[in-house]
């Protein structure tokens, strides 16, 4: 008889942790790490008697006023560097559609509902708590956002034990978050579309496009046309970051086009993110929350004033509420009405930690705040604070929720041991057994 508590969610071997996934879990731990030491220095420098130093600092303006680039450091951080951390993102995602779990419709049936419910609900909650305010409802997608550099940070903390099935189910749901959250930024928060830009932007891309097909790995030659493309985006009206998801996906993910053929393996995807990866997590990321994380909250009073704004308030609880129960609630919808069954190593305590980690909105979450309130407003500063005191409250009842479960199998693995097969499977999963 099929177990009833838990219910596979995917059948053993559906989502194996290969070495690459486990490089990616690495190299973003570390970008988490650094994301957060960014914003923890931003957010003190903020609140000192120095603050205004950080904000000088912030709207100083560089680059060449002619080509309408002289931007100010916090646009630079949001527009340009973040290009370079969805570039990133944009080769992920290429890479999951052509070699990776995306690319069959039923394995990614579960990861993409769950995310579409994870961003669904908490736009849900922050409308119903800011119907009616007064330019409140343009900030809907702010709590939608995962932080995949935060969330996989804080679960390599305390994940010793923990099934290698749930680091790869919250990276899979982080890939289609991300995506998700891509074409909101581009449909939501442009403002004015210059199609003449906009249409120029496709030659560099497509040159871009032309060249690495062909396997041409000359950043003489792609980092220049990549800059030409960003630029023009930029000057299109739609948000610079998208350039950077369009060129990874123009990268090729396999060597050979035949991908069942002699010479399909890796290809120049996994080079380019070989190489750009550390850009991106030790600078772009860390320098993106070092600019848009310094709030000056104004002591207790100033942090309670900020949290009675309806728009801070839908932020925590979307984050915190309306992750949890769309990420878990859509899990239980398809465990319940369709054949998908959750994994033998996993409990419906284990998807509810995971899903309020995935609470943990930063990079993307500030962003379209930025986007959709102004840089440097009072509400966009009561954005900040939302995101922030969101993030944290989900980081640390996920962690507690987590941490308690990883004592379980850190306790099971003890007293059962490890099966030596090549599966690595311990044996009281073997033995059907439920943690």
């Amino acid at each position: 008889m099929p177990p009833t508590a838990p219910q596979r969610l995917f059948s053993r071997g559906t989502f194996p942790e290969a070495s690459r996934v486990a490089a990616i879990l690495r190299a973003e731990t570390t970008g988490g790490a650094l994301l957060i030491l960014g914003a923890t220095i931003a957010l003190v420098w903020a609140n000192t008697p120095w603050s205004s130093t950080y904000a000088d600092l912030r709207e100083l303006r560089v680059g060449p006023a002619s080509l309408n680039l002289d931007l100010t450091l916090g646009t630079w951080a949001a527009d340009g560097l973040l290009a370079i951390f969805f570039f990133v993102a944009g080769l992920e995602l290429k890479r999951e559609f052509v070699a990776g779990d995306l690319r069959d419709p039923r394995r990614a049936a579960v990861p993409v509902a769950a995310a579409i419910g994870g961003m669904v609900v908490p736009a849900l909650m922050f409308v119903a708590w800011n119907l009616g305010a007064d330019g409140a409802l343009r900030g809907w997608a702010i709590p939608t956002a995962t932080d995949i550099a935060f969330a996989v940070a804080v679960l390599a903390v305390i994940s010793t034990h923990l099934p290698t099935g749930l680091r790869t189910f919250l990276l899979t749901l982080a890939v289609v978050d991300d995506l998700l959250a891509i074409t909101i930024i581009a449909i939501f928060y442009t403002a004015d579309l210059d199609l003449l830009f906009l249409a120029l932007a496709v030659l560099p891309i497509a040159a871009f496009a032309v060249l690495v097909q062909r396997r041409i790995r000359s950043p003489w030659l792609l980092v220049p046309l990549a800059v030409v493309a960003w630029a023009l985006v930029h000057e299109s009206g739609v948000h610079a970051t998208v350039a950077g998801v369009l060129l990874g996906f123009t990268v090729p993910v396999l060597r050979s086009d035949a991908a069942g053929g002699p010479d399909a393996g890796p290809g120049l995807a996994e080079h380019l993110e070989h190489l750009v990866r550390p850009l991106s997590a030790g600078v772009a990321v860390p320098v993106f929350a070092f600019f848009a994380a310094g709030v000056t909250v104004g002591g207790l009073s100033g942090l309670v004033e900020s949290l009675r704004d309806p728009v801070a308030l839908g932020i925590v609880s979307g984050l915190v509420v309306g992750k949890t129960i769309g990420i878990a609630g859509s899990t239980w919808l398809l465990s319940t009405f369709t054949r998908a069954d959750l994994d033998d190593e996993l409990t419906w305590v284990d998807v509810i930690g995971m899903s309020m980690l995935a609470g943990i909105g930063f990079t993307v979450s500030l962003l379209i705040g930025e986007l959709a309130f102004g840089p440097g407003s009072e509400r966009d500063d009561h954005v900040k604070v939302g995101v922030l005191v969101g993030s944290l409250v989900a980081a640390v009842v996920a962690s507690a929720i987590l941490r308690t479960r990883n004592r379980v199998y850190r306790r099971l693995h003890e007293q059962e041991g490890v099966d030596s097969d090549a599966d690595g499977i311990p044996d009281v999963y073997q033995r059907g057994e439920t943690p």
